[in-house]
């Protein structure tokens, strides 16, 4: 089942036509990622602490329709590939149902000096549950 995080957009998110700044889309499915690994039980701070990061080394992204301001968007975030050292994520944001921006987001396990290591048993485990 797909973790579900909602937001306002505001205006400092749009451009100059009013509508969301494309980047602007990224930063919506970061912090939705980032709040599934936490719904799911993975604590990203235990893993820096640890000596483990995750980088995103690919990301597809499809720009749909444009989000206004005031607009409340969701992102869903459900896993669709978890390999020993990697996984990916596929998140969808929408208005009122209607799908605004889709991305698949792999990102890689990897220590604080940038060698790439395989997920944690319990990491791995949490993110099949999302």
């Amino acid at each position: 089942m797909a973790h579900e995080a909602e937001f306002r957009v505001y205006y400092e998110d749009t451009d100059m036509a009013g509508v969301v700044y494309y980047a602007n889309y990224l930063k919506f499915i970061e912090r939705a990622r980032s709040d599934a690994l936490r719904a799911a039980g993975v604590d990203q701070r235990a893993m820096r602490e640890a000596g483990l990061v995750f980088v995103v080394v690919r990301l597809e992204a499809d720009y749909i329709s444009p989000a206004r301001y005031d607009d409340v968007i969701r992102v869903a975030t459900e896993a669709t590939d978890v390999r020993a050292a990697s996984a990916t994520l596929s998140q969808v944001v929408t208005r009122a149902g209607a799908p605004l921006f889709r991305s698949l987001v792999r990102f890689a396990c990897m220590t604080v000096e940038g060698r790439p290591v395989r997920l944690p048993a319990e990491t791995r485990r949490a993110l099949t549950a999302i």
